[in-house]
């Protein structure tokens, strides 16, 4: 049976990232106790000033949280990150709220390290960017032991607008394959369709005007679509990022023997465009396909 927490004292790991320091941020800025630890310690100094204790090892900074929370770039970073003494230093009762996305298998191995050590877990990947986390609108994708989640709502309700509750850990993560799917495929699709308007000579703006209020528009394609015809690539979700996430969805689509041409060839592409603009926004893969 849970409880509701006296204690919210939270450890982030991964805090210097763009997600990771506005998921702190957000938390300090509601009261949460926050020890905050990246491996580019520079990065999340800023969250000093706003409260947050900065520990030195990701040890010492699960070792008084009651929530270790995970917001690393990739698989490799997150387990590192729990082997190098967190796991070590949680408490027996505390809880692992693994947020980055990582994938089926990785997030199997994370659920069998938080089982050999004896603490709770939760896959809960999270759906926005940089802004939302920094208001606690995050959609927040949460899978994991039913009886703890009396304990973790409260974090989530902070982190995000909304929980959506689903089944054992994993599930958290194979929905957040099947959105982050959508969302590649929306994006390039959009950065193809903007290319070849103005290889038509005409101005793109006239295809979101001619969308507009219909059954086509589609307020985020608007929004990764003006960054597009501007070309202001300035990050809320880094492009060598959304093609680990396509890979991601790849590798899935494989191991279920499914053929999706589509989402193998956002792939491919999202791969190309990040070779050449890493740390561009992900609307950066426009420029890939514009002349």
């Amino acid at each position: 049976m849970g409880h509701t927490p006296t204690n919210m004292t939270s450890a982030v790991l991964g805090a210097g990232g763009l997600m990771g320091r506005a998921i702190a941020a957000n938390l300090v800025r509601n009261g949460v106790p926050v020890r905050a630890w990246n491996r580019s310690r520079g990065k999340a100094e800023p969250l000093a000033g706003l409260g947050a204790h900065l520990a030195g090892t990701p040890g010492e900074a699960a070792r008084e949280a009651e929530f270790v929370i995970t917001m690393l770039a990739d698989a490799d970073a997150v387990i590192a990150a729990m082997a190098d003494g967190a796991l070590a230093a949680m408490a027996d009762d505390a809880i692992w709220l693994q947020l980055s996305t990582i994938g089926e298998a990785a997030t199997e191995r994370c659920a069998a390290l938080a089982r050999e050590r004896g603490v709770g877990f939760f896959d809960a990947p999270v759906l926005g960017s940089v802004r939302p986390a920094e208001l606690g609108q995050l959609v927040v994708l949460a899978s994991g032991p039913d009886g703890l989640r009396r304990r973790v709502e409260p974090v989530f309700d902070v982190i995000g607008r909304k929980t959506i509750w689903l089944a054992e850990a994993g599930s958290g993560t194979r929905l957040k394959l099947v959105l982050n799917g959508w969302v590649v495929s929306v994006v390039e699709a959009g950065a193809e369709i903007i290319a070849l308007a103005q290889a038509f000579g005409l101005d793109p703006r006239l295809f979101f005007e001619a969308v507009e209020g219909g059954p086509l528009d589609l307020p985020y394609l608007r929004t990764k679509g003006h960054a597009m015809i501007e070309r202001q690539f300035e990050p809320a979700f880094r492009l060598t990022l959304a093609a680990k996430d396509a890979a991601l969805v790849d590798q899935s689509a494989r191991r279920l023997g499914l053929d999706l041409p589509l989402l193998a060839a956002v792939s491919q592409r999202l791969a190309t465009s990040a070779k050449e603009h890493p740390d561009k926004d992900m609307s950066a893969t426009y420029l890939t396909s514009a002349r």
